[in-house]
């Protein structure tokens, strides 16, 4: 599985590589459900990639991020006063008499005011991190595909609901954002051979038993430790990720576009670090054959998972 991973989010550079074309159209659908209150979310890589906008719908789109960012800001400063009215509260009945339930109101408080700060302070940041490019499942990133012959780019939210499911499916199948390879004919099958896409991708993190990561066995009645390691190609060659998308629509409902990472055995590497999957990055020679897929030849695209891209993965743990 892929749990999460730091993403080429620039739109622009997607079209420097691949000649591609964005979607205006759909980024800005987007933006605009984000600005009315959609629980959709964007890394912040991607937010920024429209601060100097180009033309009229980029700059649409800015604006649409400008005012979900101030709607932001503004949840966060309401918070911040509630959680500071609560710390002096607090800090008031602790001069007098030491309780649990002031000392917890304290910390809880204290805790809130710092990650409400934190947020504010990346509101504002300009600087770029390697965070901001980060996506977990249920982020929205830019996903290559093919349309009318043409090389598209499309947000697109990483869990995939494919179409004709339910709306609950997501939350009862939550890791719907990974296509596993020995199931593609099986549950994949209606995108599989029909709707593929790339997902660029730098870098990827992988949840893992510390016990498997440090090759021991766990002791009896010991409890097991959960690691986050972050795995990247030691050739620093962006990963161009094979994808399975799927359009979902219902009445009433608004459209979505949604897709996961198909995911294989794991490399030798990879297994000794404690994880038992892996994406898939396919050459940059079959990138065209992969998003222009003839459904009637699988076994070609099969041929194109296997014929990959194989770096050697580095490890390290996560910060």
């Amino acid at each position: 599985m892929c749990y999460s991973a730091q993403i080429l989010a620039d739109y622009r550079r997607y079209v420097r590589m691949f000649g591609a074309h964005m979607d205006i159209a759909e980024f800005a659908r987007l933006y605009f459900l984000q600005a009315e209150g959609h629980t959709a979310k964007t890394p912040k890589a991607l937010d920024d990639s429209f601060r100097a906008p180009q033309n009229d719908g980029e700059r649409e789109i800015w604006q649409l991020i400008e005012k979900t960012r101030a709607e932001q800001k503004t949840k966060l400063e309401q918070d911040l006063f509630k959680q500071r009215t609560r710390l002096t509260e607090a800090e008031r009945k602790l001069e007098s008499k030491v309780t649990k339930a002031a000392t917890e109101s304290r910390r809880i408080a204290t805790d809130k005011i710092e990650a409400a700060l934190r947020r504010i302070e990346d509101i504002n940041r300009t600087e770029p991190q390697p965070r901001d490019s980060r996506i977990f499942p249920g982020y929205y990133a830019p996903v290559l595909m093919m349309e009318h012959g043409e090389y598209v780019l499309k947000p697109m939210r990483y869990q995939c609901r494919v179409a004709g499911k339910p709306s609950d499916y997501d939350v009862r199948f939550p890791s719907t954002y990974n296509a596993r390879r020995d199931n593609l004919e099986g549950f994949w099958k209606p995108c599989f051979g029909h709707t593929h896409g790339i997902m660029v991708v730098d870098v990827f993190y992988e949840n893992v038993s510390k016990a498997k990561a440090e090759g021991r066995a766990l002791a009896e009645g010991k409890k097991d430790e959960n690691l986050v390691l972050e795995f990247h190609p030691e050739d620093n060659q962006p990963m161009l990720v094979a994808c399975l998308w799927s359009r979902w629509t219902a009445p009433g409902q608004d459209e979505l576009l949604s897709f996961a990472a198909i995911t294989d055995e794991p490399p030798p590497e990879v297994a000794a670090a404690g994880h038992d999957r892996c994406i898939i990055p396919i050459k940059p020679e079959n990138v065209e054959a992969w998003l222009h897929p003839d459904p009637e030849d699988l076994d070609s695209l099969y041929a194109i998972l296997d014929d990959r891209h194989r770096p050697f993965y580095e490890h390290r743990l996560a910060a």
